[in-house]
């Protein structure tokens, strides 16, 4: 449950272009690029800003930012991050993401979300479906692709359709720009410091991250088995 009040007020100043750099070298090797795409309220920018404030928060160097533009209720959006132990230089849009995360199902029939993909990255999709049952939707994209039901998910645990807490999760696990150990602790502190009074909140989310963490896990470590 991860509003845009919220984050507001976990961030920084400039809450809706997060550009937090530590000292290092510029290395471009070292670069993660991840691209959201959501509809409007579904939280997709909330969870591009509030990865990069966990991110920032390990040492790393981080970008967090949507794409501006008219934002409406349900209307197609998108977002990014940047993550590296480096001094990032760049800050256009992401054209050649390593990894792609829809929160949307619905939007693989209007929106090319695969366009400029790596194939050594992977796609997350937030869906009920089988992962299998998504590859034909994804103009022949051959990477990893990974689906999860976050709506599911955060019913459950949040008793809302919240998808933007679960797909963060699966978005860690499957870039794998942290450990587990290390998201859940910067995550549990950042809920602590918003829902100080409504530990239930903060139950709630910890339980939908870590349920999507470990439900994503069991296919990337099936894909790595078949890959050794």
């Amino acid at each position: 449950m991860l509003g845009q009040n919220v984050i507001e007020k976990i961030l920084h100043p400039m809450d809706i272009n997060i550009n937090l750099q530590k000292k290092g070298r510029e290395d471009m090797s070292n670069l993660t690029e991840i691209r959201w795409h959501g509809r409007g309220g579904q939280g997709a920018k909330t969870a591009a800003l509030l990865l990069a404030d966990v991110a920032f928060k390990t040492g790393q160097n981080v970008q967090g930012f949507p794409e501006y533009g008219p934002e409406r209720m349900g209307a197609p959006i998108t977002a990014y991050n940047r993550i590296s132990s480096d001094v990032i230089r760049v800050h256009s849009n992401i054209y050649h993401p390593d990894y792609v995360v829809v929160v949307d199902e619905t939007l693989l029939d209007s929106v090319d979300v695969t366009a400029g993909l790596k194939e050594t990255g992977a796609i997350i999709i937030n869906t009920p479906k089988k992962r299998e049952d998504m590859i034909p939707k994804l103009n022949g994209y051959k990477g990893r692709v990974y689906a999860i039901d976050a709506r599911h998910i955060s019913v459950e645990t949040l008793g809302k359709n919240f998808p933007n807490s679960p797909m963060l999760a699966a978005t860690v696990a499957v870039s794998e720009v942290m450990e587990k150990e290390t998201f859940i602790h910067e995550m549990r502190a950042s809920y602590e410091h918003k829902f100080a009074k409504k530990p239930e909140v903060i139950d709630g989310n910890m339980e939908a991250l870590e349920r999507a963490f470990d439900v994503v896990s069991i296919d990337i470590q099936k894909d790595k088995e078949a890959m050794a």
